[in-house]
């Protein structure tokens, strides 16, 4: 599992130095991106030797402190593209959604296994839904539907893992589909994320509002079968493609290594989904393997939405590539989450007297 996450961080590394070349504004991404990778490597390190029950008992302080953290973005955090959710620290620009993610697996996690026997009732269930929903109102009104909408597919992933049975799901997920067309018709959408979901379902009705996502699928496509290369593809170096070392790297790497690398790459991202899922099931307790549970699906979801984002099956929407896209704090949160794992395979014996 370690060995995996390493081999992803490294490709991340050298595709964000191919999709910013002879970009003068974005030279330094890459160097930025190794630094924030060794900070990575030291939060991974410390998070496996810690007993991941040592987390257990800061739930209820990591559940006041990110939502007291998130709120503080919505009141002096910086706006990019519409929306607030980043914050300055240090010369750094810091993310607090991406930390919510993790703390948000920590305190389900807690909470799920002490209430395991309740997730039969309805009463059991919305006790957790509560949990989750609470920092997803407010991750969304900065906004960030898409996070929003992760952290409630966390808590679904994790309930279901716990025994949840599953014709709540069933009933709770035809419930979520009403969803869209109730902040629709109350008017909860900003502008811009109405842009995108009519760009999805009417791309020619606005040429260029659907260039970037025109540009993407050109890209995928000029890879082939082969690929044309490293720092070889036309759409990237030609910078026909934009945002391409965040939301579309996929599609660099997929103009560069075409589909025989991108199988390649799937196997290796799936190899360390499921060493998280094997983690899970060697667990000691359902507290570790729910954090297993939800690391797995955390990569996962976040993953296969910005590919199919990437591939125009699904709307744009600001979720990274796992490991991939240029960022600290998406990196360090799934290498905080991985070191998690490793902790409950490191701990899963009993200590014996």
């Amino acid at each position: 599992m370690l060995g995996a996450a390493a081999l992803l961080v490294l490709l991340g590394i050298v595709e964000i130095r191919s999709a910013v070349a002879d970009n003068a504004s974005l030279a330094d991404s890459a160097q930025r991106q190794a630094t924030f990778a060794a900070i990575g490597l030291v939060i991974l390190m410390a998070a496996t030797v810690i007993d991941y029950h040592f987390w257990r008992g800061l739930s209820r302080l990591l559940f006041v402190g990110i939502i007291l953290l998130l709120l503080y973005v919505e009141l002096i955090g910086t706006e990019s593209f519409g929306a607030t959710r980043w914050i300055q620290v240090g010369g750094i620009t810091i993310q607090p959604s991406e930390v919510a993610k993790i703390s948000l697996i920590i305190i389900l996690a807690d909470d799920i296994a002490r209430n395991e026997d309740r997730l039969q009732t309805w009463s059991g269930i919305l006790r957790t839904l509560i949990l989750a929903a609470i920092p997803a109102v407010v991750i969304l009104r900065e906004p960030d539907l898409s996070t929003a909408i992760l952290t409630m597919v966390l808590w679904a992933a994790m309930a279901f893992a716990a025994g949840m049975p599953p014709r709540f799901i069933f009933i709770m997920g035809g419930a979520a589909l009403l969803l869209p067309f109730i902040a629709l018709a109350l008017n909860l959408l900003q502008p811009y994320q109405l842009d995108r979901l009519a760009l999805f379902f009417m791309p020619d009705a606005d040429p260029s509002g659907a260039y970037n996502i025109e540009q993407s699928k050109i890209a995928i496509g000029s890879g082939g079968w082969i690929g044309q290369g490293y720092g070889l593809s036309t759409q990237v170096q030609l910078r026909f493609l934009k945002v391409r070392h965040t939301d579309f790297i996929f599609s660099v790497m997929s103009s560069e290594y075409g589909l025989i690398g991108m199988t390649a790459f799937f196997g290796l991202l799936g190899f360390l989904v499921s060493r998280c899922l094997r983690a899970a099931r060697l667990a000691r307790d359902t507290y570790g393997a729910l954090i297993g549970y939800g690391v797995a699906t955390l990569i996962f979801y976040q993953a296969a939405f910005n590919i199919g984002m990437n591939l125009n099956l699904l709307p744009v929407a600001g979720l990274p590539l796992p490991f991939i896209s240029s960022g600290g704090s998406s990196l360090w949160s799934v290498l905080l989450g991985i070191g998690l794992v490793e902790s409950t395979i490191l701990y899963r014996k009993d200590i014996e007297f």
